[in-house]
């Protein structure tokens, strides 16, 4: 179940790529990530109450909630600025490359704060998967100028950030799992997660002084549409269902499964862009699957 659920999570978080990088061309990528988490929290909420009949089961304790507050700050907060950050002073492929290491600090972390062990072939479907990723990621790389002081000190900044963005996502996948730790089923523990998460991103934004620019955002209703379905396919589904496979299965196997996305994309753009597919990404593709074969074996 757990690394079933962590690739549908792959496959959603596919689906949101596609949404959140239309609605970004639209009205830039900080709104699409202020906005979707607010939309998660509704969706999630909702659900919730209809299921359970309330927000916050009396189930969760003061020290679950702490766990999952910190996850979802650290995660879906500070982790995601890290990674938006990084998209834009890197690009899309070199970000994802670097970010293709989350899943080992994953695995680590976890390892000494959780003492999940992982075994041999475990780790060889990790490393598999991973070369997956890699390889697509690494694909049409563009050689440019011999870089100056300027552009190398971006670059470097951007390596940062994306090894960040790794980090925050590796310590919020630990940190949820030891706020479930106690009873705490994945539903509430994602609204918790997405409601600290939505609290930081917006106190964030008031302190910047950004909240005039909302009046202009909202009136393009293609990008709030557009990131609506985006947050239901990531924030809401995505993250619900990555709770569920780290609940059920070692929190680094979940993690590489869940970082295939640059793989999974490869037929959606296909069908939305149009663009053709190389020998590169399929050979790629074909790895990444044998290194799923392998954790779904193990």
């Amino acid at each position: 179940m757990g690394e079933l659920a962590a690739l549908t999570t792959a496959f959603l978080w596919s689906f949101t790529s596609l949404f959140f990088t239309s609605a970004s061309r639209r009205i830039g990528a900080y709104w699409v990530n202020k906005l979707r988490i607010p939309f998660a929290v509704i969706f999630l909420g909702t659900t919730l109450l209809i299921s359970t009949g309330t927000f916050f089961p009396e189930t969760v304790s003061s020290r679950s909630a702490f766990f999952l507050i910190a996850s979802g700050v650290i995660g879906l907060s500070i982790g995601d600025f890290f990674l938006f950050s990084a998209f834009v002073m890197l690009g899309t492929r070199l970000t994802l490359l670097v970010f293709s290491v989350s899943p080992i600090i994953t695995a680590l972390i976890a390892w000494i704060f959780l003492g999940e062990t992982i075994g041999i072939w475990g780790l060889t479907g990790i490393a598999l998967t991973l070369s997956g990723v890699a390889w697509v990621s690494m694909e049409r790389r563009v050689e440019i100028a011999a870089p100056t002081k300027e552009t190398a000190h971006k670059k470097g900044l951007g390596l940062l950030m994306a090894l960040g963005g790794a980090s925050g996502q590796a310590i919020g996948l630990v940190l949820a799992k030891a706020g479930m730790s106690e009873g705490v089923t994945p539903l509430p523990a994602t609204f918790i997660r997405m409601l600290s998460a939505a609290a930081a991103v917006w106190l964030f934004g008031l302190l910047r002084g950004d909240s005039a620019e909302l009046v202009t955002v909202i009136k393009n209703r293609r990008a709030i549409l557009l990131a609506l379905g985006g947050s239901v396919c990531g924030p809401f589904l995505g993250v619900w269902m990555s709770l569920v496979s780290i609940r059920h299965t070692e929190t680094g196997i979940a993690a590489a499964i869940m970082a295939t996305v640059p793989v999974l994309v490869i037929p959606l753009v296909i069908l939305v862009y149009k663009e053709k597919v190389s020998a590169r990404a399929v050979i790629g593709a074909v790895i990444t699957v044998a290194g799923i074969f392998l954790l779904f074996l193990k």
